[in-house]
């Protein structure tokens, strides 16, 4: 798998057998200053030892647009270099999207039917052949709930965990939406970002926590890949595993988060909230 370890000295360094492209390691390392920088990380849980040398698939909420940037600084902590599942436009921006092709993320391009059955296959393939642990998100998007509970989110990660035969790590996360506002779907000029950029700016003096749950493998074993709605259920699975991680993370939070983002869409609910 791509994989850090701790040499003698305590310094994290890619796994002997397969390490992570060097590029996606110094990111890995500068995204670690960074989220220090902006907040407290606390962990939760952890991968079994047992899946960290075998394809993996891990899926968790989102909340907001800094928290690809904590799980990333999650993984790195507890020894993990996965790679994302990414939104083609990421991966056609300049700069930042041949550091991250380099690094073997894998691209979606959401909305392009055309594209989507050829993704999937090269996904499942991807999930069979390397030992890479897959990070995704489910919902799709950073949830427009009120309470900012998971949204109902759509069974691709899960179809794609069922046809490559992987385990499922569901990571549940809390706080990261408090570093940096959600700020608009589409940016056509400086008044977008000011929003966003003082609340990032403001996040070190305010030092949120940013808490990440690794849980339990989803139990799948009694998903039958062949029977009509086999995907919708095993999402149902995975979706209820994250929400219960969810709920001692955001204890005192149940009904809305704390943290008001007046930038932020309300005008979905969800149907995994407890």
């Amino acid at each position: 798998m791509f994989a850090l370890h701790r040499d003698e000295n305590g310094r994290l360094r890619g796994n002997r057998r397969v390490p992570a492209p060097a590029i996606w390691r110094t990111m890995l390392a500068i995204d670690h200053r960074l989220v220090n920088l902006v907040g407290r990380l606390r962990i939760t849980g952890q991968v079994p030892a047992g899946l960290r040398d075998r394809p993996l698939l891990m899926a968790a909420n989102h909340i907001g647009v800094f928290d690809p940037f904590v799980l990333m600084a999650a993984c790195r902590k507890i020894g993990i270099a996965p790679r994302f599942m990414l939104a083609g436009g990421i991966l056609d921006a300049p700069v930042i999207g041949p550091a991250l092709k380099a690094s073997g993320h894998l691209r979606v391009d959401r909305g392009k039917s055309e594209s989507a059955l050829t993704q999937f296959g090269e996904a499942v393939e991807a999930m069979r052949t390397t030992r890479a642990p897959i990070i995704v998100y489910p919902e799709g998007r950073i949830s427009h709930d009120p309470g900012l509970w998971p949204e109902r989110g759509k069974s691709g990660a899960a179809r794609l965990a069922i046809a490559a035969g992987v385990p499922v790590i569901p990571i549940s996360q809390w706080g990261a939406h408090e570093a940096v506002y959600w700020g608009t779907e589409t940016v056509t000029g400086p008044a977008d970002i000011v929003p966003l950029a003082k609340s990032g700016l403001t996040a070190p003096l305010r030092r949120p926590v940013f808490r990440v749950h690794f849980g339990e493998p989803v139990d799948l074993s009694d998903i039958e890949p062949e029977r009509p709605g086999a995907g919708v259920r095993a999402h149902a699975k995975i979706m209820r595993a994250i929400t219960d991680g969810l709920v001692p993370l955001r204890r005192g939070e149940m009904d809305a988060p704390r943290f008001h983002d007046p930038t932020r869409p309300t005008d979905t609910v969800s149907p995994w909230k407890p």
